[in-house]
């Protein structure tokens, strides 16, 4: 039974550290890149749970996944869902994510 509870009461301090790392609404995550910063903003993906791109898609530990445009053109990182029918397609969108 003590290892039913202990089992139990990590599962619940690893579920509530996930939560805490989400990006929240109102808050963004921004970062360099050569074609002006990125701006990741927890107001357009709240509806996404964070297991849905970490760390599948994406390591969570920020700028250790390298991307580069035709990486996600060709569907990887943000392209698994920027490809035009889940969420808008980077072609003629740059503005969307960089800004300068």
């Amino acid at each position: 039974m003590k290892n039913v509870v202990k089992v139990v009461a990590v599962s619940i301090l690893v579920f509530a550290a996930s939560q805490a790392m989400a990006v929240p609404s109102g808050k963004s995550v921004d970062w360099k890149t050569p074609m002006g910063q990125v701006v990741f903003k927890g107001e357009n993906h709240k509806a996404l749970k964070c297991s849905e791109c970490h760390p599948k898609i994406f390591k969570m530990k920020k700028g250790s996944t390298v991307m580069k445009m035709a990486d996600i053109n060709q569907g990887k990182y943000c392209g698994e869902c920027h490809n035009g029918k889940r969420a808008f397609k980077p072609a003629g969108n740059c503005a969307k994510c960089h800004k300068k």
